[in-house]
């Protein structure tokens, strides 16, 4: 059985590879492992060891806490069965929608912002 924080700290592996545009092979190779591997830590089948993540995180270029942040929440958030995704960063249309969100200039990003939010209101 998958342990919480294996799973998390994947999702976070998985979520900053993805927002970086580098690929699983990419990642393998620059920690010197197969992009199998990758795959299992991104899963949270394989646990990753603490000179890994060290590895990965440097090619990353995060630090190592990167990968536990939201780790309460989460865990919360799971244990109360809301309506709402633990983790809504692993919906790869939401994954999409940041990272062109931050690529638009941030007047008009700021101006974007305040339109969503009214639009929430309204809905």
């Amino acid at each position: 059985m998958k342990h919480p924080v294996d799973v998390h700290v994947g999702k976070r592996i998985r979520h900053r590879r993805w927002m970086n545009g580098t690929t699983q092979q990419q990642l393998a190779e620059a920690v010197g492992i197969k992009f199998q591997q990758i795959q299992k830590y991104e899963t949270g089948m394989n646990r990753v060891s603490a000179s890994r993540l060290w590895d990965i995180a440097n090619v990353l270029g995060v630090d190592v806490s990167f990968f536990f942040e939201g780790l309460e929440a989460e865990i919360d958030a799971n244990a109360k069965k809301t309506d709402m995704p633990g983790d809504i960063l692993t919906d790869k249309e939401a994954l999409e929608l940041l990272r062109s969100y931050y690529a638009i200039p941030e007047n008009q990003r700021r101006r974007l912002f305040d339109l969503a939010r009214v639009l929430s209101e309204a809905a």
